[in-house]
């Protein structure tokens, strides 16, 4: 890696060390900091995201970003690309690989691979850009509830948690970094049918004073959450009712504006189809102000375990 680079990715990492945040927003952070081996090789954790049971499809996309930004200098991604491979182990590292694919005058683009036991699990393609002027032209913002109309996950969580095994009971009410809020939650434990709109409210209060490439790496962790469930929504299934196998088994996003994630962002989603074992999911973000600033789209895995 060009000592450029090294410094650069660094002194992006060392910001983060000095911003007063709570734990678990520390933790995330942490974790997006990766270990620059040589050029173009990068180290991450797999373990302390969402699950415990394999790594966060959310995760290794926020870190496959990271790694690509310790190569590129002067610009910001503008869309990413990757397919999951295979499930990621959350107790060994994860050792990123950076091909510098182009570096143009106005574009910048960067495949990554994540590997674990000498084995891809994710792949993915980066492009960045200059800043330029242009036409601007979105769809509106949904009309919704504002959040503070709504109820935390926090707060959904302790209330829903007796109805939870013992065994599970304690990763359930976890601390997590992400305030998120459900315009209409699916209830996890009893589902029913249910449009597929699925429109969420989330934040991270704590990422204050942040570079822009670390809120385009949060937004892209969290643009993986309750995603998939979208496509479910309509078969009133839930990753706990024993009906359904899921996995996400790709992801592209699209960013269009300065995302600031310690406001509130309302993530509105929708799934136009499920079928053949697989759903396709879209996501629109939105400041609270209106402003579009992102755009997701995931094809999932959601395989019944019994005749749907």
């Amino acid at each position: 890696m060009a000592a450029t680079h090294v410094i650069q990715l660094l002194n992006w990492m060392h910001l983060t060390k000095h911003i007063c945040m709570t734990d678990v927003t520390q933790e995330l952070l942490d974790m997006l900091e990766l270990e620059p081996l040589e050029q173009g090789l990068f180290r991450g954790t797999g373990s302390g995201g969402e699950t415990a049971t394999r790594i966060f499809g959310g995760q290794v996309i926020a870190q496959a970003l990271a790694a690509a930004y310790g190569t590129v200098e002067d610009r910001l991604c503008h869309s990413l690309h990757a397919y999951f491979v295979r499930p990621g182990d959350p107790s060994i590292p994860v050792i990123y690989n950076v091909d510098e694919a182009r570096d143009g005058r106005s574009f910048t683009t960067r495949r990554v691979t994540a590997v674990q036991h000498g084995k891809q699990i994710l792949n993915m393609s980066a492009s960045f850009h200059v800043v330029e002027e242009s036409w601007q032209y979105q769809h509106p913002m949904p009309d919704v509830p504002q959040p503070e109309e709504l109820v935390s996950r926090e707060d959904y969580r302790k209330a829903q948690a007796h109805r939870v095994s013992d065994k599970r009971r304690e990763d359930y009410l976890r601390p997590r970094p992400f305030d998120i809020r459900e315009v209409n939650p699916q209830d996890h434990f009893d589902p029913k049918p249910l449009p597929d709109k699925n429109q969420i409210w989330f934040r991270m209060k704590g990422a204050q004073n942040i570079t822009p490439q670390m809120n385009q790496c949060l937004l892209a962790y969290a643009s993986d959450m309750n995603l998939l469930g979208s496509s479910m929504r309509p078969h009133g299934l839930t990753w706990g009712n024993g009906e359904v196998m899921t996995a996400s088994l790709d992801h592209s996003m699209w960013f269009h504006g300065p995302i600031h994630f310690d406001n509130w962002h309302l993530y509105a989603m929708d799934a136009p189809f499920t079928g053949a074992a697989r759903g396709f999911n879209r996501g629109s973000i939105y400041t609270r102000e209106g402003q579009l600033v992102a755009s997701v789209a995931q094809e999932g895995l959601v395989r019944p375990l019994k005749e749907p």
